[in-house]
């Protein structure tokens, strides 16, 4: 049996983390170049999402500030698009295209957005199983727990971890279809409301793509440690 730690699986892991790192340093990159370029509106970027949202026939979002670099986020339990220290302020073609993307989600929600209700609801699960995930595969692979289930058999603890780490790699996989339609829906708004001309619009597309990659890397790194995960429990079964 291979160990967990040392085993020849281990490069799917290894792969999955270089991806991210790559997509994050993209994204890193693509914001800082694009961050340079004020926008011609010389709007910034909470006053983009407030005409955005306005726009959309969206008045009970509160629009705040939050601490950091590039938290941007929408809460739909609370209805509030939280907008980080480079972006609400700044009235640049980044600025404004990130904040362009929070709202394609506030707008998802207000549409009732099936991908969103879905990934939403996945939140609680998937976090369990990011969390414990892992962990049971790991004690799995240690004590060789066999759980007997009338009907099904003996199952392992093995794989009760493998299921419960499989909904938190759906949910990244969800993941994908939301963003991209988020930011399809804020690139959409831009040139509708006037709030920027084609080739603005360009350069926050480029911007929005940058930051799509680090969901595919992430959805990618997920598969990669499941896929392992998998392997390693064939594995086991062949020796014993």
């Amino acid at each position: 049996m291979y160990g967990y730690y040392f085993d020849p699986t281990y490069i799917l892991v290894i792969i999955g983390a270089v991806v991210c790192l790559i997509a994050s340093g993209y994204m890193r990159s693509t914001f800082r170049k694009y961050s340079r370029i004020r926008s011609r509106s010389g709007m910034t970027g909470a006053e983009a999402a407030k005409r955005i949202l306005n726009g959309a026939g969206i008045t009970d979002v509160r629009i705040e500030r939050v601490n950091g670099d590039l938290t941007d986020h929408y809460d739909p339990r609370s209805k509030v698009l939280r907008l980080s220290d480079s972006v609400h302020s700044s009235n640049s073609v980044a600025a404004i295209g990130v904040a362009a993307h929070e709202c394609g989600h506030a707008i998802q929600h207000n549409t009732s957005y099936v991908p969103l209700k879905l990934r939403s609801a996945l939140v609680p699960a998937a976090n369990i199983g990011s969390k414990l995930g892992l962990p049971l595969v790991i004690l799995g692979m240690i004590l060789g727990i066999n759980i007997p289930l009338p009907g099904l058999g003996n199952i392992t603890l093995i794989d009760i971890g493998i299921v419960i780490f499989s909904v938190a790699v759906l949910f990244q996989v969800i993941t994908l279809p939301v963003e991209f339609n988020a930011s399809s829906r804020a690139l959409r708004a831009l040139g509708d409301y006037g709030l920027m001309g084609n080739e603005e619009v360009g350069d926050c597309r480029h911007v929005l793509t940058a930051a799509a990659l680090t969901y595919v890397a992430a959805a990618a790194s997920a598969v990669l440690q499941l896929l392992r995960l998998i392997l390693l429990s064939n594995s086991r079964r062949r020796n014993d």
